[in-house]
């Protein structure tokens, strides 16, 4: 039995499944009241619990037999601003140590822990980028900040505990429940404005891209790593493994219906970097056997009919 903090979230939901379609079942953990699908009864179930509250999550392994952590929430001060920033960090710190030492208390066989593609920003060399690469020091951005330091901690405690923990640094995931509009890619907001005639904001620069990871291979992914025989590694880059360009996504768009953004700028954005940051998913492929399922036309298409059967995202 494998407990999923934000199992009801974006990505937590879709690695959930991928669980339980291995034939795993799950806990879910989240703040907020959740309601199981359907297809989810008997394998699953879900317990509203504050993940910084150190009894009431360690009680949670009296209530279940977990085997397996997957840690996707509650390690980031985000939104900026709802938090004073020292009670913020502390409360995202602790809310990593209460699932590292649920991880001990339990003798769970495996940890994960998310991190982002964002730790590699400044990062020598260049793309696609290796789990090995030296990282530096700074961050220009709290997300890749705090996702530092819950790596070097996971990372620390996980051989002073002996504990067979790892980080995944998943890139940019997108697909049905995602937000419409992204601070850092415009793909959702692309594929909104096409999917269901919605206004877009700001220009896009066709030449311009991102590492992306349809969503439901972001949870397949991780899912393969929870349940991996054996892993090699301590960190492992989840991602697409190629930077795709807006002007791929319109052409994707392009071909399931009229209603496309052609008014992307030529080019790429001069204010901008000049070239996309992208992964190297090695690892994964040797440890898990993880392919891709969604290359950019099927994930345009799939994303596409969620929208149009009446999903908001």
């Amino acid at each position: 039995m494998i407990l999923v903090t934000g199992g009801a979230g974006f990505i937590g939901t879709h690695t959930v499944q991928a669980l339980l379609d291995l034939g795993a079942s799950c806990v879910l953990a989240q703040r907020r009241e959740f309601t199981l699908p359907d297809a989810w009864a008997g394998r699953c179930v879900t317990e509203r619990v504050d993940l910084a509250d150190h009894a009431a999550f360690l009680a949670l392994g009296r209530r279940h037999q977990i085997t397996g952590i997957v840690h996707l929430a509650g390690s980031v001060p985000w939104p900026p601003g709802a938090h004073e920033p020292v009670a913020g960090a502390r409360m995202a710190i602790d809310t990593l140590f209460n699932v590292i030492e649920a991880a001990r208390d339990w003798h769970v066989d495996r940890v994960g822990v998310a991190s982002t593609i964002g730790v590699y920003g400044g990062a020598p060399g260049g793309s696609p980028y290796r789990e090995d690469v030296p990282l530096p020091m700074t961050a220009g951005h709290v997300i890749p900040a705090f996702k530092k330091v819950g790596e070097i901690l996971t990372d620390h405690l996980a051989t002073a505990l002996d504990l067979d923990a790892y980080d995944v640094r998943i890139s940019a995931a997108w697909g049905p429940l995602g937000r419409p509009a992204s601070p850092f890619f415009a793909t959702p907001q692309l594929v909104h404005a096409a999917a269901l005639g919605t206004a877009r904001t700001g220009p896009v620069y066709a030449d311009d891209g991102a590492d992306m990871c349809y969503v439901k291979d972001c949870g397949r992914a991780i899912a393969l790593l929870q349940l991996a025989p054996r892993l090699h590694h301590r960190t492992y880059n989840v991602a697409g493994g190629r930077a795709t360009t807006y002007a791929e996504i319109a052409e994707a768009l392009r071909a399931i219906t009229p209603v496309t953004p052609t008014d992307l700028l030529g080019g790429r954005n001069p204010e901008g970097p000049a070239d996309d940051v992208y992964l190297d998913i090695t690892r994964l492929r040797e440890d898990t056997g993880y392919e891709p399922a969604y290359d950019t036309g099927r994930a345009v298409a799939d994303y596409v009919d969620w929208l149009r059967a009446g999903n908001e995202r």
